[in-house]
């Protein structure tokens, strides 16, 4: 059976459920969507925490991240040579705002950082300004966009939630700090500043899970059949796996003990990028878990929706 066929099949056994699973962005080359987000977010997360904290070789790393978050775009596309179609609509869609927004951060986080690697004009000049403004304006879209891309899909209430963008703000700068943590482990600077970035951690982390019980909550008592069906997927379905071992166990347990121990005494630097990757890895499997867990209302109901 050849694979088009294979979708076909799959596609037509779907239908025939009362509630749809989704299928185009968290399965074959969607994953790579799921993977773009998740990157973008943590280079946006990065290149705040980066400049707030004044770590030069994290805005780098940001603008590296930034790229190959572009990068897996460009993969999840079928036609990359339309990718110029996506600025198209930014009156309408969210992907064309986070299609311009990250081509502002990819442009003006080069120009800011050419005075400090290659010094071809001078920091704080006219450049460099307009750099620092076009990366900062592109890296608050980033932030926001990808929540706004799920909870504009009403086919899916799960993700039609107000809540979605907040928790994506929130899961970018969590995946700011994790990388920071990782970049000063693999560097072996300062490792003052890695704890102080603990607490940071800590409460951005409270601030995701409140933000995710809420969501759930709001699922279960949305009255939508189609949201509870995805909270059952994520807990008890066909993506439980991920969220239990991913998400609870790499990515909140495992980085939780190490804070704890980091705040109650000290903790060597590995130990820091240990967390990173933990709670990076945890990041993308919530974003993975929850794309899976999406589930399409009935036909009948979007007909009737949109009548």
């Amino acid at each position: 059976m050849t694979q088009s066929r294979a979708k076909y099949e799959q596609f037509i056994q779907d239908l025939r459920k009362n509630y749809r699973p989704n299928r185009d962005w968290g399965e074959g080359r969607g994953v790579f969507l799921v993977v773009g987000h998740f990157i973008v977010g943590i280079a946006a997360g990065t290149w705040a925490f980066s400049l707030y904290f004044g770590v030069a070789d994290g805005l780098a790393v940001a603008l590296v991240l930034a790229g190959l978050g572009g990068l897996a775009h460009l993969r999840f596309l079928g036609r990359p040579s339309r990718v110029w179609r996506m600025a198209t609509s930014v009156k309408t869609s969210w992907i064309s705002r986070g299609f311009i927004g990250l081509n502002c951060f990819l442009l003006g986080a080069v120009l800011y950082l050419v005075p400090r690697y290659l010094g071809l004009w001078e920091a704080g000049s006219g450049l460099s300004s307009l750099g620092y403004g076009l990366a900062f304006l592109g890296m608050l879209v980033m932030l926001g966009y990808m929540g706004f891309c799920y909870t504009s899909s009403k086919s899916i209430p799960f993700w039609h939630s107000p809540l979605h963008p907040a928790l994506y703000v929130a899961y970018g700068l969590r995946g700011g700090v994790a990388a920071l943590l990782i970049l000063l482990w693999a560097t072996g600077k300062t490792p003052e500043l890695a704890q102080t970035l603990l607490p940071w951690w800590s409460w951005i982390t409270a601030v995701v899970v409140v933000f995710f019980l809420l969501e759930i909550h709001s699922a279960m008592t949305s009255g939508s059949e189609a949201a509870r069906q995805s909270v059952h997927e994520m807990f008890a379905g066909r993506v439980a796996l991920n969220f239990y071992v991913g998400t609870l166990a790499l990515g909140l347990i495992v980085p939780a003990f190490i804070t704890y121990s980091g705040l109650s005494g000290s903790v060597s630097l590995a130990a820091m990028g240990m967390l990173g990757i933990a709670s990076a890895i945890g990041d993308f499997f919530m974003k993975f878990s929850t794309v899976k867990a999406g589930v399409h209302l009935p036909v009948w109901t979007r007909m009737s929706l949109q009548h």
